[in-house]
């Protein structure tokens, strides 16, 4: 039986799996990973027949200085939820363009970010990460429609309880495309208002 030649590219193979392997370094090769998905999908809207309406209801929550909150979904206002955690490389890397997101639109829709994680645990993350969209901790059950076992999943609700967008795994949400979306959506809020 002949031996072959050691390539380059079965040593980058071999290196790249045994870093996969290693704790230490396996969250950040992910985070790498998701980071590239991100630059290359945006989210887009779910088909009309797949768009579910949800009843309007309250979210109990809790922010980071353990203050209750309390959001209205489906009653009038236009939601961005994320269900996510600090330790999850899709959130990670997603996390940036939901932060600039927000920078734009904080004003205009409420930003409703959920995770189940120690609050201290949290404010460490966004504050390490210079990250300004805040975040909160649920003090009731998800309502059925918006429960799913994967994060990052993450919803646009319009005004009426429609969930125009749902998506699960990184994504761009600072894109074109998502900003037409919710500009759409605050404009036909603002001539319903008329």
């Amino acid at each position: 039986m002949k031996k072959g030649k050691i390539k380059v590219s079965d040593i980058l193979f071999v290196v790249f799996i045994v870093l996969l392997i290693v704790p230490q370094t396996r969250t950040s090769i992910m985070v790498m990973l998701n980071q590239l998905k991100v630059e290359l999908f945006s989210p887009g809207l779910e088909p009309e027949e797949e768009q579910l309406k949800l009843n309007p209801f309250v979210y109990q929550l809790e922010n980071l200085k353990g203050e209750k909150s309390y959001v209205k979904v489906g009653d009038g206002d236009i939601t961005f939820m994320s269900y996510w955690a600090t330790w999850c490389p899709p959130c990670i890397a997603e996390f940036p363009s939901i932060d600039d997101l927000y920078q734009d639109y904080g004003d205009k829709i409420n930003f409703v970010m959920i995770s189940n994680e120690d609050p201290e645990k949290i404010r460490k993350f966004l504050e390490k990460k210079n990250f300004s969209v805040p975040a909160v901790v649920p003090k009731m059950e998800a309502p059925e429609d918006l429960y799913e076992k994967t994060i990052p999943t993450n919803y646009i609700i319009d005004a009426s309880g429609k969930i125009i967008i749902k998506e699960k795994g990184a994504s761009d949400w600072n894109s074109e495309k998502v900003r037409q979306i919710l500009d759409g959506l605050i404009a036909a809020k603002e001539n319903s208002r008329e």
